[in-house]
């Protein structure tokens, strides 16, 4: 994946300028054009001078950095909004706010929401944005689409150490338990679950031997959110690179997911990039968004009208 657009979200306030000038230093560093939107979390109407001050933003960086960096519409400030401008972008830059607890419980977090509409990968910036990224961790489940993870981490800045980092997960562990299986048992399944978790990790490092830094491995136990919170923050990487399925919003509240946690709890900045992740060039993207609204308007019709 080659990015080439990159659109970042503001609402001026100093998280937000995080996520804005990460989104300049990547659009440096691949020579992508840059577009800046202003969104709240809380879906606020724009300040009066609000176009004023993106314009000036925008003009700031451009001078500043030598890029191309444009403005979105003013009136267009919610997260649908920002969803259908990053059908035309490859990569989607927010800076981190917490919400309230009622609020995140009820819908989420304004990223966690934008990850459910968006087809391209969104980057969540925590840190200060002082230098490019120096270390970058993977969390892979050993899908097909893991290797697009890898991938993405490894074009997002070729000079970063990148590491891989699966958990295995205890829950069958504990099910053999209760079912009374011998400490044995128990432990030669682990041991086998280990081997599986080494050779499948190690395919997916052999795959990139020909970057300039070697790409590594780590296996752990766990809940997978959790333990590559903690080695994030252990290897002290900047940057945890995390993929998400696309679920229903009633299955999303009641289980939550590894992403939703993992943006939580980790102490970087964190890329989500959904299983479902297209290149968003905007003859693609227009196409994509006609057959959906297509799709939409088929199936009121039926409803309206009964079984097709």
């Amino acid at each position: 994946m080659n990015i080439r657009s990159i659109l970042a979200i503001t609402d001026f306030s100093e998280q937000a300028d995080r996520g804005v000038e990460r989104a300049a230093q990547l659009a440096v560093e691949h020579g992508a054009t840059m577009k800046l939107m202003f969104a709240p979390a809380n879906g606020d109407a724009p300040p009066a001078d609000g176009a004023c001050r993106l314009a000036h933003t925008a003009r700031a960086l451009s001078a500043r950095l030598a890029i191309t960096v444009r403005t979105a519409n003013q009136t267009a400030n919610t997260l649908q909004h920002v969803a259908e401008e990053a059908a035309c972008a490859d990569l989607l830059v927010l800076g981190y706010q917490r919400e309230s607890a009622l609020v995140t419980l009820l819908r989420g977090q304004a990223a966690e929401r934008l990850t459910r509409l968006c087809r391209c990968p969104v980057l969540v910036t925590k840190l200060v944005p002082k230098k490019r990224y120096g270390r970058i961790l993977v969390a892979v489940d050993f899908t097909p689409e893991s290797r697009n993870l890898v991938r993405l981490a490894c074009v997002l800045d070729a000079d970063a150490e990148v590491e891989l980092f699966h958990a295995i997960s205890t829950l069958n562990e504990a099910k053999l338990r209760c079912a009374e299986a011998s400490a044995q048992a128990v432990k030669a399944y682990r041991q086998e679950c280990l081997r599986y978790a080494r050779n499948r990790i190690l395919g997916l490092t052999d795959s990139f031997d020909a970057r300039r830094n070697r790409v590594m491995s780590k296996v752990s136990h766990g809940d997978p959110a959790r333990q590559a919170a903690i080695q994030q923050e252990y290897v002290g990487a900047d940057l945890l690179v995390v993929g998400k399925w696309r679920r229903p919003p009633l299955m999303e509240f009641l289980l939550g997911s590894v992403a939703q946690r993992v943006l939580c709890w980790a102490t970087s900045d964190v890329l989500i990039v959904p299983h479902d992740a297209q290149t968003s060039t905007r003859v693609a993207a227009v196409q994509r968004m006609e057959a959906e609204q297509r799709d939409a308007k088929g199936g009121f019709r039926r409803l309206k009208g009964g079984p097709a």
